[in-house]
């Protein structure tokens, strides 16, 4: 069993178990003995293989189990001692049981109240938030139920609340206040040389057509997606952007492009957002050949998904044989691009450069041939070997290039399934298709350091948080929201090397602004393949990621999950030189 699947297991056990004690308690005070009984034995078993869960998260890593051994096992045990005995009495009036049933079911929900709304990392102060909670539920409950409550307990719940409020819960109060990130100014661009590649992008609403319907859409010149950019290596390119009427502002962020910090393209970092009548250049050499794209980083997760995207393809040298982009996107609930087919004659060189704009992960089948994958995001792969009947499956944001000779038969690229290219006609099912793994695929090579400078660890997840105007369920790291997250802070020729933990339920595909990670492991096991340099990674429930760089490209940047509505919602930070 996997940690994400122990972590969702784990769940479930505590919603029963919960259940099952407050159903026992509530059946306890209507005097049906029978199933008051079943449902506590049924509680006290769910409890028992709680402590078997919670003990293998936390052998997967603290992270996973801090609050469930530090909270909620005490709470549990706390519920069995009280509700147990009464179990054992085989006589008397069964309603004599409904106080410490509903204490245990209190137990219970306040340790996944912890959980779902504190979460990583566990503190003094929701602990005791917790404790006041269950105390002061079973004083109400025990009053309700014509019983006396003694004074000691309102008295005692009075204080572990004061407690907790002195102590501090960790849900209104930063655990680092985080630096204004324009404090330090990194936006004059770097001397280039005059432009080689110039290009005007407009940005403004639109109605485009997308699958035989129009649909509203937010566009660079009138189409979605934008225009292709292209260039040579050696190129110097000059961007021209201008809002012709995006009320809320537009960006051009260059994605896995590493340029300077001052055209990256985040607004309140490297720039102020561009406005209606507006225009900003962006000026950066193309030194990096391979598959990018650019998007909008002002109101990211509107604007990206309504369809202010486009492919930025830089090649070494002119191109030989076939080169298809195939960016694939969701507007208006409508899947991008329209199937398209080529004829390509046998024997001449094709390159598919699949790029993945959406916010899920999507999964891309190659039909017809054997394939190699050259290239992941935008950086070659060394010994990539012939795949066949094998999908990948590419994170939002990230981008895979397969190669392959056309056969004399027809080929066709699935991407959930659809056709979006082909040759020809293809009817093969790819559905049952195994998944390619990246970190053993291609011939190793040595990791290029032996001492990493700083180390940092994220650990994903969610919770409430209470520091803004109205409270929020946020995606966390390290327990804060953006703005409110601590940067990472590092100097120029430091080596980092950075854990993402992911201790929630849904995949976060991670992205670093101005530098490509180094894949070393994931889930203890080191990457054996090819060395995988991302920008874009599924970091999927329970995992454990290790990755490093070289902090070589100074400036702010964003690093932040590429589901943008999480981004959104909180799971932002920055890497900040010193």
């Amino acid at each position: 069993m996997t940690t994400g699947s122990l972590v969702v297991a784990d769940l479930v056990i505590a919603v029963l178990a919960t259940a099952g004690w407050l159903g026992g308690g509530a059946a306890s005070a209507a005097r049906r003995r029978r199933l008051a009984l079943g449902l506590a034995v049924g509680a006290l078993l769910a409890t028992v293989a709680r402590a078997v869960t919670i003990t293998a998260l936390a052998r997967a890593g603290w992270w996973f189990a801090a609050e469930k051994v530090l909270v909620a096992a005490p709470l549990s045990l706390a519920g069995v001692l009280v509700a147990g005995p009464r179990l054992l009495r085989p006589r008397g009036d069964i309603r004599s049981a409904a106080v410490p049933l509903l204490f245990a079911g209190y137990a219970g929900s306040g340790a996944l109240l912890v959980t779902v709304l504190h979460g990583y990392p566990v503190s003094a102060g929701a602990g005791l938030l917790a404790v006041a909670g269950v105390v002061t539920a079973t004083a109400v409950s025990w009053r309700a139920l014509d019983a006396r409550p003694s004074r000691g307990l309102s008295r005692a719940a009075l204080v572990v609340a004061v407690a907790a409020l002195l102590t501090g819960t960790g849900l209104a109060v930063a655990p680092g206040a985080a630096p204004a990130v324009h404090d330090h100014d990194y936006r004059e661009a770097r001397a280039v040389g005059e432009p080689t590649r110039r290009f005007t992008l407009t940005a403004g609403t639109a109605t485009v057509r997308v699958g035989g319907r129009d649909a509203a859409a937010w566009a660079f010149n009138a189409q979605v997606p934008g225009p292709e950019l292209t260039a040579t290596v050696g190129d110097v390119l000059a961007v021209t952007l201008r809002n012709r009427d995006i009320g809320r502002g537009v960006t051009l962020h260059w994605h896995g492009y590493d340029v300077p910090n001052g055209q990256d393209g985040v607004p309140g970092v490297t720039q102020a957002a561009v406005l209606p009548g507006q225009e900003f250049v962006y000026r950066f050499r193309a030194d990096q050949a391979g598959t990018y794209w650019y998007h909008t980083h002002a109101v990211s997760d509107v604007g990206v998904r309504m369809g202010l995207y486009g492919v930025l393809v830089v090649r070494p040298a002119p191109v030989t044989g076939v080169d298809v982009t195939v960016p694939v996107h969701t507007l208006a609930g409508r899947a991008l691009p329209t199937p398209r087919t080529e004829p390509v004659e046998a024997g001449v060189p094709v390159r598919l450069r699949l790029v993945n704009t959406d916010s899920t992960t999507h999964r891309y089948a190659l039909a017809g041939t054997p394939f190699r994958v050259a290239a992941i995001d935008g950086s070659d792969l060394r010994g990539p070997t012939p795949l066949v009947d094998t999908a990948v499956l590419i994170p939002a944001g990230g981008r895979y290039d397969l190669v392959f000779t056309a056969p004399a038969t027809p080929v066709a690229l699935f991407v959930d399934g659809r056709a979006v290219w082909s040759t020809g006609a293809v009817s093969t099912a790819t559905g049952g298709w195994p998944s390619l793994e990246p970190l053993s695929y291609g011939v190793a090579a040595a990791v290029p350091w032996a001492r990493f400078d700083k180390e940092f660890t994220l650990v994903l997840d969610r919770g409430l948080d209470l520091r803004g105007l109205l409270p929020r369920y946020a995606h966390t790291v390290n327990g804060a929201a953006d703005p409110d997250i601590p940067p990472q802070l590092v100097r120029r020729g430091d080596v980092v090397r950075f854990r993402i933990v992911n201790r929630s339920l849904v995949v976060h595909p991670w992205h670093l602004h101005g530098h490509h990670v180094l894949v070393l492991s994931r889930n203890g096991a080191p990457a054996t393949g090819s060395p995988l340099w991302l920008d874009s990674f599924d970091v999927r429930p329970g995992d454990v990621w290790e990755v490093a760089f070289a902090a070589d490209n100074p400036g702010v940047w964003a690093n932040h999950c590429h589901n943008l509505p999480h981004a959104d919602a909180g799971m932002t930070l920055h890497l900040m030189y010193g």
